[in-house]
C-alpha cells in the first residue's frame, strides 16, 4: 500500500500512467519522446520512474524481442477502492471497472497484444475451465447471458447466443488445451460490419489460487466496447467463482 502512495505522489510518474491509459503496450523509447517533450527528462529519468511504477505494480511489462512493451496495471488501485473508497460507491459499476488487472505474460511473442488483463482468483484450474467453457457457466457472467449453445470442448467454431437466440459473438477455436490455455478468433456481432480479431485465455495454478491471462491481439482502434467488455467479464467471472453467485442484474 505504501508503495501505491509513494509511487503516484509524483507527478511525472501519473503522467507516464496517463500515457500508457490513452495508449497501452508503448515502449521505454515512445514514453520518453512524449515525457522529454513536456519535462526534459532524460531516458534513465524516465526508467527510474518507470521502475518504481513498476514495483508498485502498477505498471507491468511484457518482453516483444528486444523490446519491452508497458502496460497500465489498475490491480493495486483496487486494494484502495476496496478498503476506503467502495462502501460509498452508489454504483458496482465503478468496482468491475477497477476490479482488473493488465497483464504480462504471453505464448505469442512474435505479437504484441492490444489489451492485456491479469487477475487472480480463489480457484481451481478445473473450475476456471469450466467458467470458460460451460455454457451454463458462460451465462452467468456474460452481460446479457450469451453463451454456446454446447461446452466448448475442442478446436471448431462457436458462437454466443443471447437467451433470445440473437448471435453475440463467433469464433473458431485455435488452441484447446484444458485447464490451461483457450485460444479463438472474436468475432462480434452486436453491430454491423466490426472487424475479426483473436484472444487468448491462459490459465495458471499458483498456490491457492489462479491467475487468468487474457491478451487480445489485432484489436483495432475504436473499440472501446470491447476493452469494457473484457472488464465486466473477467469480474465477473472473479465473482462468480469465489462467491458461487453471480454478479446480479443491479449493474
Amino acid at each position: 500500500m505504501d508503495a501505491i502512495f509513494k509511487a503516484l505522489n509524483d507527478p511525472t510518474r501519473r503522467m507516464l500512467l496517463d500515457l500508457l491509459r490513452e495508449k497501452d503496450g508503448q515502449t521505454l523509447g515512445e514514453l520518453v519522446e512524449q515525457t522529454e517533450a513536456d519535462t526534459g527528462m532524460t531516458r534513465f529519468g524516465v526508467m527510474k520512474h518507470l521502475k518504481l511504477l513498476e514495483d508498485a505494480s502498477l505498471i507491468v511489462v511484457r518482453r516483444d524481442g528486444r523490446f519491452k512493451h508497458h502496460y497500465l496495471n489498475a490491480a493495486p488501485l483496487q486494494t484502495v477502492i476496496d478498503r476506503w473508497i467502495e462502501p460509498l460507491l452508489a454504483k458496482p459499476m465503478a468496482r468491475m471497472a477497477l476490479d482488473l488487472k493488465a497483464v504480462l505474460e504471453g505464448e505469442d511473442e512474435m505479437s504484441k497484444p492490444d489489451f492485456l488483463l491479469e487477475t487472480w482468483i480463489k480457484t481451481t484450474p478445473e473450475a476456471l475451465w469450466n467458467a470458460l467453457t460451460q455454457p451454463e457457466m458462460i451465462s452467468k457472467y456474460n452481460v446479457n447471458g450469451a453463451a454456446p449453445a454446447a461446452p466448448i470442448s475442442g478446436t471448431g467454431r462457436i458462437t454466443h447466443l443471447t437467451p433470445d437466440g440473437n448471435p453475440m459473438l463467433s469464433g473458431d477455436v485455435l488452441t484447446f488445451d484444458p485447464g490451461q490455455k483457450l485460444e479463438m478468433t472474436f468475432e462480434p456481432h452486436w453491430e454491423e460490419n466490426l472487424p475479426s480479431s483473436r484472444c487468448i485465455y491462459e490459465i495458471a495454478a499458483e498456490g491457492g489460487v489462479c491467475k487468468l491471462t487474457i491478451m487480445h491481439f489485432d484489436l483495432p482502434d475504436g473499440m472501446e466496447d470491447v476493452r469494457n467488455g473484457w472488464m465486466v467479464t473477467v469480474s465477473g467471472i472473479k465473482t462468480l467463482l469465489e462467491t458461487g453467485e453471480p454478479l446480479g442484474a443491479e449493474w
